[in-house]
């Protein structure tokens, strides 16, 4: 069934999903849906293999004493996220999942339920934020010269919107680089991933109280296998428009974090 704004219903062993008719339009945050673990290989529990994260300590515990066999009262469900089986203690939450389109929440182990929870944050506020735009100081390559440029990610999420006297579009699935500028502390953010390099899955980590200032970002143009760099800046004159740019460059930085997982799958 096709809808009229270019999406379809698909219909999987996973459920219900809303996606784009043409794959080209889908957006470059989401992830495939993945391939079940065939029945005959999944004759016991999956174990979460996660065991250092404090957050997750409780799940990892009951998932250690879990291995145990499938059969007539120990019933198999599949991860709609993750696709490994599990009985019923350890997949009995149904979270949505955006980022795989599914129309209604779908059943996760309780692992994947609690990163499909954090990542509802950024759908149902960060994503608003971005969409919504926020101003910055904005440079493009070594140039000297800054223009101030209301920046917001386009309603399809495929692209960067910078307009001010001039206008430019950044397609997010040809960014390289997205680097965070950071000083003082950033509202709603204990630890900043910088992601240095999208494409080679490298990134690094600073921790401690920090405040996005700005943003460092390399893109590829159409039909250029060559990278250009823009910078973004958030004006000390702008007064209440500052908090609103620390906040849209804290949602940037959650959105980066996707791209890379993404690119990673």
């Amino acid at each position: 069934m096709s809808g009229r704004d270019g999406k379809k219903l698909v219909r999987s062993p996973s459920g219900l999903r809303m996606v784009p008719e043409s794959r080209a339009a889908r957006s470059p945050f989401g992830l495939e849906e993945p391939p079940w673990v065939p029945d005959k290989e999944g004759q016991r529990t999956a174990k979460s293999l996660k065991m250092g994260n404090p957050s997750e300590k409780v799940v990892s515990q009951m998932h250690a004493m879990r291995g145990t066999k499938f059969d007539f009262t120990t019933r198999k469900h599949h991860c709609r996220r993750c696709g490994k089986c599990f009985c019923d203690k350890c997949c009995s939450k149904k979270v949505p999942l955006p980022r795989m389109c599914f129309v209604d929440p779908v059943r996760q182990c309780a692992e994947c339920a609690l990163i499909s929870q954090k990542e509802t944050e950024f759908y149902d506020k960060q994503l608003k934020v971005l969409m919504n735009g926020a101003t910055f100081f904005v440079t493009p390559g070594t140039s000297e010269k800054s223009e101030t440029m209301v920046c917001r990610l386009s309603n399809n999420q495929r692209y960067l919107f910078l307009d001010g006297d001039s206008h430019y579009e950044i397609e997010v699935a040809q960014i390289s680089t997205v680097q965070i500028l950071t000083e003082g502390f950033t509202p709603g953010e204990n630890d900043i991933h910088t992601y240095t390099s999208l494409w080679e899955s490298e990134h690094i980590t600073e921790g401690g109280n920090t405040r996005a200032t700005g943003m460092l970002l390399q893109y590829k143009a159409p039909g250029s296998e060559e990278l250009k760099q823009v910078k973004f800046t958030a004006g000390e004159d702008f007064n209440s428009n500052k908090k609103l740019s620390a906040t849209w460059l804290a949602a940037m930085h959650k959105a980066a974090k996707l791209l890379y997982e993404s690119r990673d799958q």
